[in-house]
């Protein structure tokens, strides 16, 4: 068995399995091994930043076949779709975390989101970057170490994708409105009318600016903050349809739909396999894939 793996991982399937670690400021990290094909087509609206510690990591993204090796930085664009699969018979082992693009922009000020073509980079900085939040276990250990860890990460990004520092495309003080009226208003009926007026934009241009700023549009934005309400609810012992109705979806299907395209696996089998490992001492409670 691989020596990195920890303690406190779930089994998937017969020899597979995953763990996930405490987050710390807006970043989920997980650490996973797969024999064969681990999910399906899913995407979320983060980066999903990691890197293969072992084997050949193959996952089809915008259209082509890519494989991800030991020394390389996968770097997944928020929103776009991705699947994942062992490139051979010997599996992958891998390490993932999770950014939300606000707390890139948090760094950059308003630049646009940096996007890395092809989802793969051998760029020395970024491996670094990366690899100073992955290579620890429970994050870095103080604030100043943390905020370092994540503006170097910003920075590398903002570097390999080729922006320039004086870049700052259309309003981002409007959609950076938008984006906190999302997230505290987020079990309310929200419609593009309400944005117009709480930013002073006309729809078109706010969602053309949401997406440049945050990596994804103002209703899946919405979408993603009921699914993950959704997950906790069900956590705590709700029904998959009690979880739905409460969270805003039409129905248990309408949420089971949102959550596969969003996770790459069906809330059914995501509970259960937390289930399986509630008496993970370190936090073991959600996971992404």
């Amino acid at each position: 068995m691989l020596e990195s793996i920890m303690t406190n991982v779930m089994l998937l399937d017969q020899n597979g399995w995953l763990h996930r670690m405490d987050a710390m400021q807006g970043i989920e990290r997980i650490e996973a091994f797969f024999p064969g094909n681990a999910y399906g087509m899913h995407r979320h609206d983060t980066y999903a930043i990691g890197c293969t510690m072992a084997g050949v990591q193959a996952f089809q993204y915008r259209g082509s076949h890519r494989q991800s090796l030991p020394g390389h930085t996968m770097v997944l664009h928020p929103d776009e779709a991705h699947d994942g699969q062992a490139g051979t018979d010997d599996g992958f082992h891998y390490r993932m975390i999770y950014v939300n693009p606000a707390l890139i922009q948090e760094v950059l000020g308003g630049q646009v989101l940096p996007y890395i073509e092809g989802g793969i980079t051998q760029s020395p900085r970024l491996l670094v970057a990366a690899k100073a939040m992955l290579d620890k276990p429970h994050g870095p250990t103080n604030s100043m170490e943390e905020t370092d860890a994540i503006v170097e990460l910003a920075l590398a990004l903002h570097a390999e994708a080729g922006c320039t520092s004086g870049q700052r495309a259309r309003d981002f003080q409007s959609a950076k409105l938008a984006h906190e009226f999302l997230c505290d208003a987020w079990q309310s009926t929200i419609s593009m009318e309400d944005l117009s007026a709480v930013t002073g934009r006309d729809r078109w241009s706010l969602s053309r600016d949401f997406r440049t700023f945050y990596g994804t549009s103002p209703s899946r934005f919405l979408i993603l903050r009921k699914l993950d309400v959704a997950r906790q609810r069900m956590l705590s012992g709700a029904s998959l349809a009690d979880a739905a109705a409460s969270t805003g979806f039409a129905e248990q299907a309408h949420m089971t739909r949102h959550f596969t395209q969003t996770f790459g696996i069906s809330p059914g089998r995501w509970l259960r396999m937390m289930r399986f490992h509630t008496s993970a001492p370190s936090g073991a409670q959600t996971f992404k894939i």
